[in-house]
């Protein structure tokens, strides 16, 4: 289930080249400060996916609710259980 959320999350990515250096910026706009910015397009997705995950982790520590992403919803019992 865990993985099926980060993985919803990341194909919700928008992202752009940034016109100033020509890196890749990337966010998950549900998610926010879900956001990377790198060199290349793969490292940047890379790093998007760390941003991501280390989110919901904060997020499911500190009891704080995790938005809907394609029909995935994240409860915090079973998702405590999947994480030990």
């Amino acid at each position: 289930m865990f993985s099926d959320y980060l993985q919803a999350a990341l194909r919700t990515a928008k992202y752009e080249i940034l016109p100033e250096d020509g890196s890749f910026y990337a966010e998950i706009p549900q998610c926010n400060g879900v956001f990377a910015n790198a060199e290349t397009l793969e490292a940047c997705r890379e790093q998007l996916a760390e941003v991501m995950e280390d989110w919901v982790l904060v997020r499911v520590h500190r009891l704080l609710p995790l938005p809907e992403i394609a029909g995935i919803e994240l409860s915090y019992p079973p998702l405590r259980r999947q994480l030990r």
